[in-house]
C-alpha cells in the first residue's frame, strides 16, 4: 500500500488524466462552497448508492449543537447489517491546518464525547428527517418499518466517525494521527477528492475508495509490520461495552489455545489475527465485532448460522487479497462456530 507521504510526494502537484486520447485536467478549487458542492452533488457516486447525506448547514441552525455544525451529515447504509454515521468536514488544503482543520475536528471530539449533544443531534437529525418528505422517504426505502429514531440514536451511539475530504494533502496529518491516536487515529477518516475537466466533461478520484474508508489508511502505511505500532489491543477496546470486550476475549483466548502460534496485529483501523498469513481482520465498534473472514461467503454462511453475514465489495475483497465476507458478532452466544470456522481457515 502506498504510504500517505509517498501519495503526497507523487500528488502535490496537479496532475492530468488520459482517457480516450483526451487529457482531463486537475482542476483547482479557489471557493471552499464551490468543493463543497462537488461532493455534495455526487454524493450517490462518491458515497454509494444507499447513503443519505444532509447538508447539515442548509438544514441546522448553525446555533443549535453549540456553534459546531459540521458541512454534512451522512448515514452509511451500504451494509443494512453495519450502518455507520458521520461527520463531514470539507476543506480546501490551502487553508491554515493549525488555525483552521485542527480546531474545527477537535470541536467533533469534544462534541461526541458529551452524552447531552449527543441526545440533542439526535433529536435535530430526526426533526430535519421527518419534516423533509424526500429525506423521510430516503430513511424508509433503506431501513424498512425500523422505527426511525431509534435507528438514528442507535447508528450515532454504535458509529462515531469524522470523514474529512481534502483536495490535495496536508503534510501535518500523518504525525496528529499518530499523535492523537485516541481522537485523530480513531475517528477521523480522510479522502482525497479530485475533479478533472475536459471541454464541459470531468472525471473525479476520490481516494480512497469509499467502500474502502474503514481499511485503507492513507495517512501511514499501516502494512508495514517491522514499524512501531501506537496501536494497541486496548486502543480498539476502549469505550466499547463490557459484553463486546468479553466476546473479544473469549474469541482471542480460545484461539491462542487452538493456535499457538496465533498473532495479534492490531493497527488503525483494525485488529488482524494472523499465523503464516493474516487470516481474519477485526473492526471493533462499541456494540458489534465486524470479523472479516478470508475465505468464500457461501462457506463462512453454512459454518456460522448464529450471526448475520454481510457480503463486501469487490475493492474491500482486493484489499484482503482474496474472498472474504464480514460476520456481525454483537454477542458471544454462538463464538464456538466463529472460532471453529477461523481454526479451519487459517491451516
Amino acid at each position: 500500500m502506498t504510504s500517505y507521504q509517498e501519495h503526497y510526494n507523487q500528488t502535490a502537484m496537479p496532475t492530468a488524466l488520459y482517457f480516450k486520447d483526451k487529457r482531463f485536467v486537475e482542476k483547482t478549487f479557489s471557493k471552499e462552497k464551490d468543493f463543497e458542492s462537488l461532493a455534495f452533488t455526487h454524493s450517490k457516486t462518491l458515497f454509494g448508492q444507499h447513503s443519505i447525506i444532509i447538508d447539515a448547514k442548509k438544514k441546522i441552525d448553525n446555533q443549535a449543537l453549540g456553534g459546531i455544525i459540521p458541512d454534512a451529515f451522512l448515514f452509511d447504509l451500504n451494509d443494512p447489517n453495519n450502518p455507520e454515521f458521520y461527520l463531514i468536514e470539507v476543506e480546501l488544503a490551502k487553508h491554515s491546518f493549525y488555525n483552521h482543520i485542527f480546531p474545527q475536528i477537535t470541536k467533533f471530539f469534544a462534541f461526541f464525547k458529551n452524552l447531552e449533544s449527543q441526545n440533542e443531534l439526535v433529536g435535530k437529525i430526526y426533526n430535519t428527517v421527518t419534516t423533509d418528505a424526500n429525506l423521510k422517504k430516503e430513511f424508509v426505502d433503506k431501513i424498512g418499518n425500523q422505527e426511525l429514531f431509534k435507528f438514528i440514536k442507535d447508528t450515532i451511539e454504535n458509529s462515531q466517525n469524522i470523514l474529512l475530504i481534502l483536495d490535495n494533502d496536508k503534510k501535518e496529518l500523518p504525525e496528529i494521527i499518530s499523535t492523537y491516536t485516541d481522537t485523530w487515529g480513531k475517528m477521523v477518516k480522510l479522502s482525497l477528492l479530485k475533479q478533472y475537466e475536459h471541454n464541459g466533461d470531468y472525471i473525479l478520484s476520490l481516494t480512497p475508495e469509499f467502500e474502502n474508508i474503514d481499511t485503507i489508511d492513507i495517512a501511514s502505511n499501516e502494512q508495514d509490520e517491522n514499524k512501531t505500532n501506537v496501536y494497541t489491543e486496548d486502543y480498539h477496546l476502549e469505550g466499547v461495552s463490557q459484553e463486546i470486550k468479553d466476546t473479544y476475549h473469549a474469541l482471542k483466548q480460545a484461539l491462542i489455545e487452538k493456535i499457538p502460534t496465533l498473532k495479534i496485529n492490531p493497527q488503525r483501523y483494525y485488529i488482524s489475527f494472523r499465523k503464516k498469513r493474516n487470516f481474519a481482520f477485526l473492526q471493533i465498534r462499541k456494540k458489534k465485532i465486524g470479523l472479516v473472514a478470508l475465505e468464500n461467503e457461501e462457506v463462512i454462511k453454512q459454518k456460522v448460522s448464529g450471526y448475520s453475514v454481510s457480503t463486501l465489495g469487490e475493492s474491500v475483497q482486493r484489499f484482503y487479497n482474496g474472498e472474504c465476507a464480514r460476520i456481525n458478532i454483537d454477542n458471544a452466544d454462538n463464538i464456538d462456530q466463529v472460532i471453529n470456522l477461523l481454526v479451519e481457515i487459517q491451516k
